[in-house]
This record gives C-alpha cells, structure tokens and sequence, in this order.
C-alpha cells in the first residue's frame, strides 16, 4: 500500500511503525471473513480492510471525522484478522497509532470523556474497584437492569495459597488490577498446581495494571507509566533469576508480550522491556512444557468429569498465538471437550468494549454462547478473566477458569 504520511507523523517512531505496517497491506480482503463486526454489520468500514483505510486517510493528514472514530471504537482489536492475514500485517499495532492521532485531533464529547474518564481511572487501580465493585453489588437490585446485567456475582475464594516452600525454581505471577476482586481463586489455583510440579509462584505488590486499561482506552502515556512501573517492580526479580513472568490472564499476556514492542523507542526501559516480554508466560506454555510431571498428577479416567466447552479467548488464540493446548489439559484431566462452532470469532468482551459497545458486544456474547452451549456441556471453561465475566452474565451455567480445573483434578 502506498503512503504519503505527514512529515512531522513520518518523524515519530510510531509514524515509522505505521508506515511499515501500512506497506505490508495488499488489500486482498481475507481478514474480512474472520472479522467479528464485519460479520455483524456488513459494512466495509467495520472490517479491518477499511478501517485501514481510515487510519491511513488520517495519518495522511485528511480531516477526521466523527464517522472515522466510530468504526475504530467499534474494533474489538481480537486480532483475528492477524491470524488471517497472509501479509503478516500488524493491525493491532497500526491500530494504536491510528487512534491515538485521532484522539488527539477529535476531542470526545463529554459524556464520552467522563464515561472514558471514570473507567481508566476506577479499573486499574485494585484500591478503587474492589469496593466499588462490593457496593454495586450490594445495590444490584435497585440497579437499573443495563448496569445490574454488568455486575458479575461473587465467585468462591477456594483454597489458600500453598504453604511457604522454597522450590529451586521460581516464577513470578501478575496479580492484575480486576481478577482479585471478580475471581480471587485463579492465581491461588495456579500456584497449587505449580507447587505440585516444584515450582515456587509468588506475586509482587509493587506491580499492578498490565497498561491494557489505560494504553487501549487512548491513554496511552498513562498505560505505558503502568508499563513502566510493572517493569521497575519486578526487575530486582529479573535480576535474582525467575524463571518466568506468568499471566493468568491471557489479555494480560498479551499486554505483556508488547511491552518489548510499546517501550522500544525509550532508551531507558527498551532492553528491559525486550527482557520482560522474553520471560511473559501463559500457564498453558508452562504446563505443556511439564506434561511428564503433570500427567502422573491427573489420575482421572477419561470423561470422567463429564462434558465442557471451552471458549478460547482472542487474546490467547491470536495474540499469544496458543491453540490446542488447553483442550488436550482439560481431557487430560477428565472432561469430554464439546465441539465449538466459529471458536475463532470474539465473544465481545474485549477489556471495557462490554461497557462501551454494549449492543455489539451483546449479540457477540450471544452468538458465542449460542456455540457454546450447541454440544450439550455442564460447563464453559475459558482463559482470560473479562471473558469469564462477560460470558456468566449471560450464562445458565457456571464459567470457570481452566486452571482451576486443573487445580481440582490433582491427587
């Protein structure tokens, strides 16, 4: 694709960035048939083709409108049109460059702002959303049913943490800024688990938001301070030999992932950056690489656990990249997986894209759960803690994640 970007945009890193994603674009169209809102809408503008498109009009210095925003607010950045793309085109990449310039030159209204305002500043910040969160539920009944719908229910703590043990190998874990409060029990599960295979799993309080909240909500200075300050917290670490930084989030994972690539252009924190994103995990690459270990563990017969499906979140089927290994866990473990139509599309949970297209992220989860439930399972299982909330408001049955599953299948 040809460019012809402004010159003072061309002189940035993220003009740069842009640019070379841009030329990579042959138009060809194939990210169309696996993007969720094109599949929806039936408008061009809402596929990633053309919202390419726009972004480039804007990088080349053509108004922006109202009507540009609206079709980048309504991607849900799942990057399914990466996986499909057979130019190895970085949308995502190209798409935080798009909107941050537009966030600069169209100022949202203010109902938008304070809306936008109060999202990125109550759900990073655990000391804000934990009792914000234990209020509206206290309240949901007089909640209007629009906000009462978004109030996930309190999920069992569980078992505690295993008792202090001083295993050779050491992995660090991301508390997060919304899974402690909305499901207390994941990381807990994973370090039973890693415990069980001698392995030591521990979180560091100095860290907190992954940046995702903040950095795709087009604060994007205030996501790479969240960034930054992870990177601070867990250097000493780093440093002492950790063998890994895990997320039990797969969104996270993701964030993490790019940190390499959202701090390159700092000389202060790029190569540390290169080395945090080097040592990010999922679970799901640790287990697999602990199957010898793990499997004795498992001492289930097969199907015993009845059946399950498993939703695999964007993030961890197109951004991490992890297909397949998950499932073969849950089997291990006991649980007949129940086949998933369409398992690559969104469910429309996508960080806060739940509470800001509430319409489209609705007939998503829908759509989702419509597949979900098509093979008859008693459970849903999934990777990444927005979609577990977003898919048990809608859902008559319970939606855990993976790893506790796991957890619960140990002997």
């Amino acid at each position: 694709m040809d460019t012809k970007l402004t010159d003072e945009l061309r002189a940035t890193h993220d003009g740069q960035v842009a640019e070379e994603i841009l030329r990579k674009c042959v138009h060809c169209g194939f990210c169309t048939a696996t993007c969720p809102t094109y599949q929806l809408l039936g408008d061009e503008l809402d596929g990633p083709r053309g919202r390419i498109y726009l972004i480039k009009q804007v990088l080349e210095g053509k108004p922006v409108s109202e009507k540009t925003r609206t079709h980048l607010d309504r991607c849900l950045t799942c990057r399914s049109c990466e996986t499909t793309c057979p130019s190895g085109v970085k949308y995502s990449h190209l798409l935080d460059v798009g909107r941050m310039v537009v966030e600069d030159k169209l100022p949202r209204r203010l109902g938008d702002r304070l809306t936008r305002t109060l999202l990125k500043t109550v759900l990073p910040n655990p000391a804000l959303f934990a009792p914000a969160l234990a209020i509206g539920r206290a309240m949901k009944p007089l909640l209007p049913s629009v906000l009462a719908d978004k109030l996930p229910p309190a999920l069992p703590v569980g078992l505690p943490w295993p008792k202090e043990r001083t295993h050779e190998r050491r992995m660090l874990a991301l508390a997060g800024c919304v899974q402690p409060s909305l499901a207390p029990n994941i990381n807990a599960a994973l370090a039973r688990v890693l415990d069980r295979l001698g392995i030591t799993l521990f979180e560091e309080e100095k860290a907190g938001c992954c940046g995702a909240v903040r950095f795709h909500l087009n604060a994007q200075a205030d996501g790479k301070a969240d960034m930054r300050r992870n990177i601070d917290a867990w250097w000493p670490h780093v440093e002492a030999g950790i063998e890994a930084i895990v997320m039990t989030a797969s969104g996270c994972g993701v964030q993490v992932r790019d940190y390499a690539h959202v701090l390159a252009d700092e000389p202060a924190y790029a190569e540390k950056a290169r080395k945090i994103s080097a040592l990010c995990r999922d679970p799901a690459e640790i287990l697999v690489a602990e199957t010898d270990t793990l499997l004795p563990l498992l001492a289930v017969r097969a199907g015993e656990r009845g059946r399950l499906a498993f939703h695999s979140p964007c993030t961890l089927q197109h951004g991490l990249k992890i297909r397949g290994v998950i499932e073969t866990l849950l089997q291990a473990v006991g649980y007949i997986l129940t086949p998933v139509a369409d398992g690559h599309l969104c469910c429309g949970s996508a960080g806060t894209y739940s509470l800001l297209q509430p319409d489209l992220a609705g007939r998503l989860r829908d759509n989702k759960l419509n597949a979900l439930m098509a093979g008859g399972p008693a459970l849903v299982a999934t990777a990444n803690i927005g979609c577990l909330t977003h898919l048990q408001a809608g859902s008559s049955l319970p939606v855990r994640h993976w790893i506790e599953l796991i957890d619960e299948g140990l002997v």
